[in-house]
């Protein structure tokens, strides 16, 4: 089995069929071995679902399982620190949904624990795998913009079950945590650095819950960057982008979060302009690909524990800035 790593799925989250059971599914090094849930009926059906040969009656229990390497962890926003750092003391790895933590300081302890054991702990941001996304950093990077100027992000998308957990405070909900740490990440990345926040609004779905946020910072260098999010937004219902805008050209992404969904980058510098398309592989599959490689070789990855106490940092500071309370662990 070294050469196999054997995953245990915390709770029957419905991400979780397409960000691992599939991609383990077609991968030579990975392997989904069980399943807990909030009770053992859920698990059950869940497994039976989708193949899954063990169940547990709780998380515990499966943090327990000799036969599991690794765990998943698509549990709700507030519940992601606790249970990583279970699976830490346990002795698992960990690739845990983002956002990594209900804030920056469960992040920093979290990290703090991932660096003392040894282990891989990943924050799942699938897209970064994403042959796209090490394009766009390159692009940004190779100085065909010019100086870069601006940059950002908008990952908008409708959530109108309001009932739905992203919605609930005591679960660390909100769409600057859910949607708007993936536009956090993408202003980081191709901002080049972490920015200070200059200004930050939300539209509020109820006291302190944010359905929509929109965030202006700014990096060391001076660049600008303008964080957009929405889970129910009139001015935005859909909307998945990126920008770069140099002082020779600007580039711009459609979709950069999930590209096998049909994608887009375009580059005008110079006086040239191109249309540039990647693989339609999931992004998913690159991120289970990442994360078996760190595990079983030791492979750099880049969401990194570090990397996500950094982003989190951001979205508390855009939470502030919003006069927002920032989220607490459930």
């Amino acid at each position: 089995m070294a050469d196999l790593v054997r995953i245990g799925v915390l709770g029957a989250a419905s991400i979780a069929p397409a960000a691992v059971l599939a991609p383990a599914r077609a991968s030579s090094s990975a392997v989904v071995v069980a399943v807990a849930a909030r009770s053992r009926e859920k698990a059950r059906a869940f497994a039976d679902r989708h193949g899954i040969g063990r169940i547990h009656d709780d998380y515990r229990a499966l943090l327990d399982d000799p036969a599991v390497d690794a765990v998943y962890n698509p549990l709700p926003n507030g519940l992601h620190g606790r249970w990583t750092l279970a699976a830490l003391a346990a002795g698992k790895h960990v690739l845990c949904e983002k956002p990594f933590a209900a804030n920056a300081a469960e992040a920093a302890q979290v990290a703090e624990a991932a660096e003392a054991s040894g282990l891989v702990v990943m924050e799942a941001f699938h897209h970064r795998y994403h042959p796209l996304a090490r394009r766009m950093s390159a692009i940004v990077a190779s100085g065909e913009l010019g100086e870069l100027r601006h940059v950002e992000a908008h990952v908008c998308f409708p959530l109108p079950k309001f009932s739905d957990i992203r919605y609930d405070l005591r679960l660390a909900g909100g769409a600057m945590m859910d949607a708007g740490c993936y536009s956090a990440n993408l202003v980081r990345v191709l901002g080049g650095g972490e920015p200070e926040v200059r200004s930050a609004t939300a539209l509020l779905r109820s006291p302190d819950v944010d359905r929509a946020m929109r965030a202006e910072v700014v990096f060391p260098s001076g660049c600008t960057g303008t964080v957009h999010t929405s889970l129910w937004s009139a001015g935005a219902l859909l909307r998945l982008s990126a920008k770069a805008v140099g002082s020779a050209g600007e580039m711009r992404v459609l979709n950069p979060l999930a590209p096998q969904f049909g994608h887009r980058l375009s580059v005008r510098a110079n006086g040239n302009s191109r249309v540039e398309r990647f693989a339609r592989r999931s992004s998913y599959a690159y991120q289970l690909d990442a994360f078996t490689d760190a595990v079983l070789h030791g492979t750099p990855f880049p969401t990194t524990p570090a990397d996500a106490v950094a982003n989190m940092a951001l979205v508390d500071a855009v939470y502030r800035a919003a006069g927002l309370p920032i989220r607490q662990p459930a």
